[in-house]
């Protein structure tokens, strides 16, 4: 892994000065950051729950952005409602041997009242429908020559890979075209099976943890079973790819431990993982 990620991967609340900034992009304050010039193309980023107030979704971005190719934004999708960062905390601690089980008892039970309001909040359609939204003006503003791609983490992962179905294309110029040119999604909770990752029409990069008690390991093996079986079906699919990460904790590609060599690896290589993705494919 190159260094891109470095700034990304430092501290308890990962520590580094976001370069961007926020402003606002087709109805939603976004951070920006990258070429603004001529990008080969546009990142879409769609953080976990906590949204912009977590400096690592943004160290992320600039991440991402920082090979002078790309222009990234990072909208809040949460519209000014990301769970606290409080939570987090206790949810995903960066260091899980830190956290006792009875305070992660306790810390949870404390927020489970806010944390059901909030999802009572966001649920699926129009959670769907803020993103979808966004990336239909995207689309419609965004020259056909320059491509677009999103990586999801967790909670956007779902949405990531939403992106790229059949079902949400739109008519452009007489022309269906897909909202999304390649999607990446990483540890991508609450999917629906079959519907969330059938009759995609671009290509997907999946990133696994192989402890992640949040995203089990085991939906990869449902996904790659409803793709084996769609093209035993004759249908043609997109290129797929799954990676698998250890140890891969719930929230790894953006909570890991950056003092664990082995978390700090899966910190490094999702980044490479999406770059990599999008650099094949944008």
């Amino acid at each position: 892994m190159n260094t891109s990620c470095e700034e990304c991967i430092k501290g308890t609340v990962h520590n580094g000065q976001p370069l961007g900034k926020e402003e606002m992009i087709h109805g939603l304050n976004s951070y920006v950051i990258g070429n603004r010039t001529n990008p080969r193309g546009i990142i879409v980023i769609y953080s976990d729950i906590f949204g912009l107030p977590l400096p690592n979704n943004k160290l992320i971005a600039d991440a991402y952005a920082k090979s002078g190719e790309w222009l990234v934004y990072l909208p809040d999708f949460f519209e000014g409602d990301p769970v606290t960062l409080k939570f987090a905390d206790v949810a995903i601690p960066i260091d899980a041997t830190k956290q006792s089980a009875l305070a992660k008892y306790t810390g949870l039970l404390a927020s489970a009242p806010s944390l059901i309001m909030w999802m009572m909040r966001h649920k699926e359609a129009p959670t769907n429908k803020v993103c979808m939204d966004f990336l239909q003006a995207l689309r419609r503003a965004t020259p056909r020559s320059q491509k677009i791609g999103i990586t999801g983490f967790c909670w956007g992962g779902r949405y990531a890979i939403r992106a790229g179905l059949e079902s949400n294309m739109i008519e452009i110029d007489g022309e269906m075209v897909p909202l999304v040119d390649a999607a990446v999604a990483l540890h991508p909770s609450n999917l629906a099976f079959p519907g969330d990752v059938e009759n995609l029409v671009v290509p997907v990069s999946y990133g696994w943890g192989l402890e992640d008690v949040g995203v089990k390991i085991e939906q990869k093996g449902k996904v790659e079973k409803i793709h084996v079986k769609a093209k035993e079906a004759g249908r043609k699919l997109p290129e797929m790819e799954h990676k698998v990460y250890k140890p891969g904790r719930h929230g790894f590609a953006v909570r890991g431990n950056p003092d664990d060599p082995l978390e700090r690896a899966c910190l490094e290589d999702s980044v490479t993982q999406a770059l990599h993705w999008f650099e094949r494919w944008l």
